[in-house]
C-alpha cells in the first residue's frame, strides 16, 4: 500500500489503484466491499465500453485487435516507477501482440486472451498539492497509434440526493440510475460539480467528455472520457478513436473538497 499527505488530505494506493483519498478524515472514494462495485477505480484503454456484439474485435488500421469491455489495460499490473510523500508514479509497459489474460472468461466471454497490435507505456502519476488531488495519464508508444482513454474513478455517497453539476445543468443520482449500464453522457464537458454532504469539484483536460454510472445509491461513477462508446455501434468502435502524434498525450483530472 502507498500512502500520500499533503496537510489535511490523505491517499493510499494499492497496487496502482486509487483506493482512499480523504480531506479532514471524510472519505471520498468508494470502498471495496461496499454496494456498488468491486473496485475504487480502473483506467479504461485503448478502447471504451463493450465489444461483445462486434465478436471481441476492434479495427485498427494494423488489423483487428481482440478486446473486451473497456480495454485490455485494466487486466495488466501496474509497476510502481517513484513515490514521495506527495505524489506516486506507476506504469505498464505492453508489447505489440502480447497475450493478456481476460479476467472476464469463461464466464461472461469467450475470449480466453486479448491483445492490442501496437507497443505502449501508461504512466499514472497521483499528486497531492494545495490544489487538491491530481491523477494525470501520459501515453507513449508508436506514432500513429488508435486509442480510446477513459478514467474510471469511484465516489462515496453519504446523503439521500446527491446532485451533479454541469454549469447551470443539475443531475440527480436518480437520473443516472435510469440510465443504467450504458451511462449517463454529458459531452463536450471539461469540469463538473457533485453536491453531497460536501462538494466535489472535478477539472479535467483532455478528456473532453464525461459519463456516469451507478447501480447503487451509496456511490457514483464520474467518469472523464474521450469517446462516448455508445454513440456508435459496437463494430464501429473505430470511428471514436484518438490518434497518439510524435509527442506524448497528456491526460488530467483534478479533484477538490469544499464544505
Amino acid at each position: 500500500m502507498t500512502t500520500l499527505s499533503y496537510k489535511n488530505q490523505t491517499v493510499h494506493i494499492d497496487a496502482g489503484e486509487l483506493v482512499s483519498y480523504q480531506v479532514a478524515g471524510q472519505e471520498y472514494i468508494h470502498q471495496k466491499g461496499s454496494p456498488g462495485w468491486r473496485n475504487a477505480d480502473t483506467e479504461m484503454f485503448p478502447i471504451i465500453g463493450p465489444t461483445a456484439d462486434a465478436n471481441f474485435r476492434v479495427d485498427t488500421p494494423k488489423g483487428p485487435a481482440v478486446q473486451d469491455q473497456h480495454g485490455l489495460l485494466r487486466e495488466m499490473k501496474y509497476q510502481e516507477v517513484s513515490r514521495t510523500i506527495t505524489d506516486a508514479t506507476f506504469e505498464k509497459k505492453y508489447k505489440a501482440g502480447t497475450l493478456i489474460q481476460n479476467s472476464k472468461y469463461p464466464e461472461k466471454s469467450t475470449e480466453e486472451f486479448l491483445q492490442w497490435p501496437y507497443d505502449f507505456t501508461f504512466k499514472k502519476i497521483i499528486t497531492l498539492s494545495e490544489e487538491g488531488l491530481e491523477v494525470r495519464f501520459v501515453i507513449s508508444g508508436v506514432s500513429g497509434m488508435p486509442y480510446m482513454l477513459g478514467y474510471h474513478p469511484a465516489f462515496n455517497l453519504v446523503t439521500d440526493n446527491p446532485t451533479i453539476h454541469v454549469g447551470t445543468k443539475e443531475i440527480s443520482l436518480e437520473d443516472v440510475l435510469v440510465v443504467g449500464s450504458r451511462a449517463l453522457q454529458v459531452a463536450q464537458c471539461k469540469e463538473i460539480t457533485l453536491k453531497d454532504k460536501n462538494t466535489i469539484h472535478i477539472k479535467t483536460e483532455g478528456f473532453g467528455n464525461f459519463m456516469f454510472w451507478t447501480e447503487v445509491k451509496n456511490m457514483v461513477c464520474i467518469e472523464p472520457i474521450t469517446f462516448y462508446p455508445y454513440a456508435v455501434k459496437q463494430e464501429h468502435l473505430a470511428e471514436g478513436f484518438s490518434i497518439l502524434g510524435s509527442e506524448d498525450a497528456i491526460y488530467k483530472m483534478t479533484i477538490s473538497v469544499s464544505n
